[in-house]
């Protein structure tokens, strides 16, 4: 089984690219039913948590059914964003050092630390 230490971006791409060319989902695989698709499986994601207080989420993740459950939504939402990425060449890794320069200048630490305003009411 993979651990996230021990694996890299390009080869989880490679593997759902293998996974969806053998089942010839290329032609349902477009940006925007790919895009639809994290929305719903984000939406999936939250359903577990909604209308809970902070100690049932914490029971939630104690439960290794709930939580399996949640695991198995992350990996959705995962999977179609790897799969996006894939099918329009993205280098996720580059993208999200991208935006995280971005965010270091929307949210300088000295404004942002302990704050949860958006960078426009800093």
């Amino acid at each position: 089984m993979a651990k996230d230490h021990e694996t890299n971006v390009h080869e989880l791409k490679e593997k759902i690219k293998t996974f969806c060319e053998a089942r010839d989902w290329d032609k349902f695989h477009n940006a925007k039913d790919l895009a639809i698709a994290i929305i719903i499986e984000s939406a999936e994601l939250l359903e577990p948590f909604r209308w809970k207080s902070e100690q049932e989420v914490k029971e939630l993740f104690e439960n290794p059914q709930k939580k399996e459950h949640i695991e198995e939504e992350m990996a959705d939402i995962l999977y179609f964003l790897l799969r996006l990425a894939q099918r329009y060449n993205i280098d996720l890794s580059e993208a999200l050092e991208k935006k995280i320069e971005k965010n270091n200048k929307k949210y300088p630490i000295e404004k942002a630390k302990g704050s949860n305003k958006k960078y426009n009411e800093l």
